[in-house]
C-alpha cells in the first residue's frame, strides 16, 4: 500500500529553486531558471468556447488568465492582488470557481483559504468563503467562513449547466484536520446546503463523487487505522470495503465514474507495484485483470472522465514518461494526431466535441528540456495550430540539458532508479564534478522526466546532478518503498553512495568531486552522507533538514510544528524509528549528534517560520558544527516557511549555493 497522506505530507519539501551549458559556453542567468510559469494548469470550459490557466501574474502570485476564443482569442485577467490561484474549475462557461491561499506562507501559520467565483471576463468577482489573515477583506454576510475547500464540480446534464459546486468544511481538532463535511455551495447566490451522505465514520477525510456530485466512495482514518466505504447507486447505507492499519491499507482508492464502478491500484506480484483495477464488489477485493499496468512503476496518475453519464474516457498516468492511455477511440485517434505533429514530447491534449467537425483541443506539450507551451487545435479554424504561450519565456532549450534514467543495481541487488541530469556534452569519458540531489519526503518520488529547475540550473553550471529514487521512495511497487522503513541514515544512505560510484565507474562523475544536496529528508541525507560515505564528498548543502531525529520523532512542548500527534503515535515509530525501542539506532544517525564525523564544508539553508522542521534544528546544528571546529555557512530567509517559494529567496538561494560550489568543487 503506497503512504497514505498523513505520512506522505510530514516532510516532502517543494524547494522550488533552475538548463544546461558546458563550463567554456555563455550560462543563462540565474532569473532565467527562477521565475513564475507562465502556463500551469489548463482547462478547457464545457462548450470549449473558452479557455483558463493558471500564470504567474505581476503581483509575484499566481492568477488565472482566461482566453475567449468566440471573440478572437481575447485575455482576461483574474485572480487575487496578494494570494495565488491553487485550485479552480469552470462552473459554466460564462462562470468559473477558484481557491485562493498564500503560497508564500504555506509551512507557516499565516495561511488563509478562501473560495471565490469570477465570470470569464473578470467581472462579478465574488466571495464565497470568508478568509483569515491580511490579503482579502469582505462585508458579505452570505460568505461561508473560512475552513472550506472546493472538492469538486459537477458535469452540465441535458446541456443545463448547474450553478452549485461541492465544497467541503473542514473540521478541526487539537492533532489537526479531523474530518471533511461535503456541502453544496451556489455560486450566484452564495447560499449553501448540506449533501444526503447518510450516517459516516468518525474521521472521514476524503471523498470520491460521480460527476453528478453524488458521494460514492470515502476514506476514514481514526486511532492509527484506515477504512475505505462504498455507496453505489441505489444504495441507501454506506458499506466498508476494507479496513487496516494506517501503512497497511490493502488497495487505494483512485477514482469512480458514472456507472458505478470504482477503481483502485492495488499491489502485485513480488516487487508488489501497484496496478490499476476495477473493485469487484462481488468478491469484496480488487478484481484480477489490470486495466493498466506498467512493468516497474506504481500506477502513478488521474482517471480522466467522459460525457456525464459515462464511463472513463482514459487515463493519464507517469512512468518513465507522462503519457495519456484513452479508452475513448476518437480521443485516442486525436492524440495519436497531436503526438505525430509533436514527436519526442509529452502532449497532454483535452478536447471538446473531439473528432468532429467543430472539434477544440488544448494541448500543452514538454520535454525534458523544455518547459513547456500551451497549444490550441481547431481543425475548423482558419489557422488549426496556435501556440499560445511558452511556460517559462526565457528558458531556450536548446542549452537545457538531457534527462535519462538508468535501473542499476544496489549492493544489495536491491534494484535502484537514479535520474541523471547531462550536462550539454556530458558522456562516458568525460566525467563532471558532480552534484547527488537526494530528493525531500522521503515517502514520495522525485523522478520525473520533465524539466527540473534546480537541476537544469546546476547542470547549466557544469554539474552532473544525479538524483536517485532510494529506497524508501514511492512509485516502484511497495517493496521498494517499504525497504526504506527505518533505514534513515542506513540503507536509504547507502543507496545514495552506490548510484555516485556507479556513475564514476561508468565515467560520467569525476571522482573525489562531489556535493550531496538536498532539502528536508534531502537536507537530512545530505548531512549524514560525509557521516556515513566520507571519502565520496567534498561538501554538503542541506536545506530545512531534520537534524535532531528525537526532536522530530517526538517533538517537544515547547517547540510548534506541524507534525500531527497521530503520525507521531501511528506512522513515524514504523516508518522512521521507535524512540525507546530503537534508541541506538536512532543516535547513531542523527546529524546533531555526528556532527564532529562532518570533516567537509557545510552550506545550511532555513525558513524562519517553518513549522514542519522549526529552525531549531538548523540552529542545533549550526552550533554543534562550529563546535567541532566546521562552522558552516548559514542562510536564513525571514518569511519562508519550509519550502522556498518567494522568488527573491529563490535566487538568492541558488546564488549561494552557486558560489559554494565552484569554492568546493571546482
Amino acid at each position: 500500500m503506497r503512504l497514505p497522506s498523513l505520512l506522505s505530507a510530514l516532510l516532502c519539501a517543494c524547494l522550488a529553486i533552475g538548463p544546461a551549458a558546458h563550463a567554456d559556453e555563455a550560462q543563462p542567468p540565474i532569473e532565467a531558471f527562477f521565475a513564475r510559469w507562465q502556463v500551469g494548469v489548463v482547462k478547457l470550459s464545457p462548450s470549449g468556447k473558452r479557455l483558463a490557466f493558471t500564470s504567474g501574474n505581476a503581483s509575484g502570485h499566481i492568477g488565472l488568465v482566461i482566453v475567449d476564443l468566440t471573440d478572437h482569442n481575447k485575455l482576461y485577467p483574474a485572480g487575487l492582488a496578494d494570494a495565488d490561484v491553487t485550485r479552480f474549475n469552470w462552473v459554466s462557461d460564462e462562470r468559473l470557481v477558484f481557491s485562493g491561499v498564500d503560497l508564500l506562507a504555506i509551512g507557516t501559520d499565516r495561511s488563509a483559504p478562501g473560495l471565490f467565483s469570477v465570470m470569464y471576463d473578470g467581472t462579478h468577482f465574488r466571495d464565497l468563503v470568508h478568509t483569515r489573515g491580511s490579503f482579502l477583506a469582505t462585508s458579505d454576510d452570505h460568505a461561508l467562513a473560512w475552513n472550506h475547500a472546493l472538492l469538486m464540480v459537477p458535469a452540465a446534464q441535458n446541456g443545463v449547466e448547474p450553478d452549485e459546486v461541492v465544497i467541503g468544511r473542514l473540521l478541526y481538532g487539537q492533532d489537526g484536520l479531523e474530518a471533511v463535511e461535503p456541502l453544496w455551495l451556489n455560486t450566484r447566490s452564495g447560499t449553501s446546503h448540506g449533501i444526503d451522505t447518510g450516517k459516516v465514520p468518525v474521521g472521514t477525510r476524503h471523498w470520491w463523487f460521480d460527476s453528478a456530485g453524488h458521494p460514492r466512495a470515502l476514506y476514514a482514518s481514526h486511532d492509527g487505522q484506515g477504512s475505505y466505504w462504498w455507496r453505489g447507486p441505489g444504495d441507501a447505507t454506506w458499506r466498508q470495503i476494507a479496513a487496516a492499519p494506517l501503512l497497511d491499507m490493502p488497495f487505494t482508492i483512485e477514482g469512480v465514474d458514472d456507472l458505478g464502478t470504482l477503481y483502485v491500484s492495488v499491489p502485485r506480484g513480488a516487487d508488489g507495484v501497484h496496478v490499476l483495477t476495477r473493485f469487484d464488489f462481488a468478491t469484496g477485493a480488487p478484481g484480477e485483470k489490470a486495466l493498466v499496468a506498467v512493468p516497474g512503476f506504481d500506477f502513478d496518475g488521474q482517471l480522466l472522465r467522459g460525457e456525464r453519464g459515462a464511463g472513463l474516457a482514459g487515463v493519464r498516468l507517469d512512468a518513465d514518461t507522462e503519457t495519456s492511455a484513452w479508452f475513448d477511440p476518437k480521443r485516442r485517434a486525436v492524440q495519436a494526431e497531436v503526438d505525430a505533429r509533436l514527436p519526442g514530447r509529452v502532449n497532454l491534449m483535452d478536447c471538446r466535441h473531439c473528432g468532429e467537425p467543430d472539434m477544440v483541443a488544448t494541448v500543452y506539450s514538454y520535454s525534458d528540456q523544455d518547459p513547456g507551451s500551451l497549444y490550441l487545435y481547431t481543425p475548423a479554424g482558419d489557422t488549426h495550430w496556435t501556440r499560445l504561450i511558452a511556460a517559462m519565456k526565457d528558458i531556450d532549450p536548446r542549452h537545457m540539458a538531457k534527462v535519462a534514467l538508468e535501473r542499476i543495481q544496489a549492493r544489495d541487488g536491491r534494484d535502484l532508479p537514479v535520474w541523471l541530469t547531462l550536462p550539454p556534452g556530458a558522456k562516458p569519458g568525460d566525467p563532471r564534478p558532480t552534484v547527488v540531489m537526494v530528493h525531500g519526503g522521503p515517502w514520495t518520488r522525485a523522478g520525473h522526466w520533465h524539466w527540473d529547475a534546480m537541476n537544469q540550473f546546476l547542470a547549466s553550471r557544469g554539474y552532473l546532478v544525479i538524483a536517485p529514487d532510494f529506497r524508501g521512495s514511492t512509485g516502484y511497487g511497495d517493496a521498494h518503498y517499504r525497504a526504506g522503513f527505518k533505514q534513515w541514515g542506513q540503507a536509504m544512505q547507502d543507496d545514495l553512495a552506490d548510484a555516485l560510484q556507479w556513475a564514476e565507474a561508468k565515467g560520467l562523475a569525476q571522482k573525489g568531486r562531489a556535493c550531496i544536496m538536498g532539502a528536508s529528508y534531502g537536507g537530512y541525507a545530505a548531512l549524514m552522507g560525509p557521516v556515513r560515505h566520507p571519502a565520496l564528498y567534498r561538501c554538503a548543502i542541506a536545506y530545512a533538514a531534520v537534524t535532531d531525529l528525537d526532536l522530530f520523532l517526538q517533538g517537544q512542548w515547547w517547540l510548534t510544528d506541524d507534525i500531527p500527534d497521530s503520525g507521531r503515535r501511528y506512522a513515524l515509530p514504523e516508518a522512521v524509528g521507535d524512540t525507546k525501542a530503537d534508541a541506538a539506532m536512532l543516535h547513531a544517525n542523527s546529524p546533531v549528534l555526528q556532527a564532529k564525523q562532518i570533516h567537509v564544508p557545510v552550506l545550511l539553508g532555513w525558513g524562519e517560520q517553518d513549522l514542519r522542521v522549526p529552525i531549531t534544528h538548523g540552529k542545533r546544528m549550526r552550533d554543534a558544527l562550529t563546535e567541532a571546529g566546521n562552522p558552516p555557512v548559514w542562510i536564513t530567509y525571514s518569511e519562508e516557511g519550509h519550502s522556498l517559494l518567494d522568488l527573491p529567496a529563490q535566487r538568492d538561494y541558488a546564488h549561494q549555493v552557486e558560489e559554494f560550489l565552484a569554492k568546493n568543487l571546482r
